[in-house]
């Protein structure tokens, strides 16, 4: 985590931040995140991701006590950011990196990391997804469907990174990324319902309707059916698409070309999108 922080768009440094100003969301975890990619100083995908923070916060009016509503607003977080990154010089104007907005306590938080050490490596080469972890989640789990502060089901996961499936052994998601299948013909990704986070790399694939020729649809996905995925990639907003090189210790060869013309394609929609 870098020092230079943001509350309600005032430049905080971390280590000053007091920790009754969020008790709510650090006790109970009564609040929500997003976790944008920076390139070159400017937010991937903003509204997307202030529009789910928004559609979290109202569907749990009771629960979780909003910030002003200004300090969600596209123009008002851009300014904000801006204003961090030319304040410390260990971030700079032309920052490439993460930003993660969280609200909660009546507060909006912004701060901000750099790309993981293996972040590189991973969008050339892709990783292997090997583990499943069965009954992870129940069909229909609303919760799911929120990025929630409370996030340790899914931070316990990380090391494994297992597919995370439901009772009824289908396929929802990864830890930290939704899933794209080439399966028959079309792209498949988990329904909203199976649960999975609606994404916003996924949405936009979904709005985008093909990928490299191959229709993009939302489908239930059995764990047998991964028998006949010809090529597979997760996808979240920050990496965009990472190829799965072996899937349950079955070798797709074709995954990397394919993620790569995902990230194409989600890049080529964030420099059309304000």
């Amino acid at each position: 985590m870098l020092s230079t922080v943001a509350v309600n768009g005032e430049l905080r440094r971390w280590e000053d931040l007091r920790l009754q100003d969020f008790s709510q969301g650090y006790f109970f975890g009564a609040g929500f995140f997003t976790t944008l990619r920076i390139e070159a100083g400017a937010p991937l995908f903003l509204t997307r991701h202030l529009d789910r923070l928004k559609a979290s916060l109202a569907a749990h009016p009771r629960a979780v006590r909003a910030p002003p509503s200004e300090q969600l607003d596209p123009s008002t977080v851009r300014d904000v950011l801006r204003r961090c990154l030319a304040t410390d010089a260990a971030l700079g104007t032309g920052f490439d990196g993460v930003a993660k907005l969280a609200v909660s306590d009546g507060h909006a938080l912004l701060t901000f990391r750099p790309h993981a050490a293996d972040f590189a490596t991973l969008q050339r080469e892709g990783r292997a997804v090997d583990a499943v972890e069965p009954g992870a989640y129940r069909h229909g789990e609303v919760s799911v469907n929120h990025k929630g502060l409370s996030y340790f089901r899914q931070y316990a996961h990380l090391p494994r990174q297992p597919l995370l499936c439901n009772e009824a052994a289908q396929v929802c998601e990864l830890p930290t990324a939704n899933l794209f299948f080439h399966l028959d013909g079309a792209l498949v990704t988990p329904p909203v319902d199976a649960p999975c986070l609606p994404g916003i790399a996924r949405a936009v694939l979904l709005d985008a309707g093909h990928v490299a020729g191959l229709p993009v649809r939302e489908e239930e996905v059995p764990l047998a059916r991964l028998a006949r995925a010809r090529a597979a990639f997760s996808t979240n907003a920050v990496a965009l698409a990472v190829g799965i090189s072996h899937l349950l210790d079955r070798a797709l060869p074709e995954s990397a070309s394919l993620a790569a013309h995902a990230r194409a394609l989600l890049s080529a929609q964030a420099s059309r999108e304000p």
